[in-house]
């Protein structure tokens, strides 16, 4: 697939306030590994083979193991997250879908013994950030490299 266009290079300015965005979320204190599970399964949502890509490298560079990333499709069914995790999970689901879903009071009752208020926003920011990162790359075609030949 061809990218449409270098967005970056196009408005680097409003790119900028992306950046600053993601920085945020980067440092927010919520782990590592929860930002990346969460933007990893927001990503296989959305479809986005460039940031899926990205956020899996990305986690195992700092540690996911193969089977949690292998799962995160599943984890609903799969033993390997932790109940914050899920907690997550679910809100990531809920609000990555929020057409379909309206956020459920259910997923947003979840959070509750596993987040403060304050990491319930900065969770929130995170999920909101990785769907409008993934809206980019989908909606002007950024495609994953492809790997170095052996």
């Amino acid at each position: 697939m061809t990218p449409r266009l270098d967005y970056f290079n196009a408005a680097p300015q409003v790119m900028q306030a992306m950046v600053k965005l993601e920085q945020a979320v980067a440092n927010s204190g919520l782990e590592r590994s929860l930002i990346e599970l969460v933007k990893t399964r927001a990503s296989q949502i959305n479809g986005c083979a460039f940031c899926i890509d990205m956020h899996t490298k990305d986690a195992m560079t700092h540690g996911e193991t193969a089977a949690r990333l292998f799962l995160l499709d599943a984890w609903h069914e799969a033993p390997h997250y932790t109940e914050r995790e899920r907690a997550a999970l679910a809100w990531t689901e809920a609000l990555t879908l929020v057409a379909q879903t309206h956020a459920p009071d259910a997923a947003y009752e979840g959070l509750l013994p596993h987040f403060s208020a304050e990491e319930i926003v900065k969770l929130s920011l995170l999920i909101a950030t990785i769907n409008a990162w993934n809206r980019l790359a989908i909606g002007f075609r950024a495609s994953p490299p492809l790997p170095k030949a052996a």
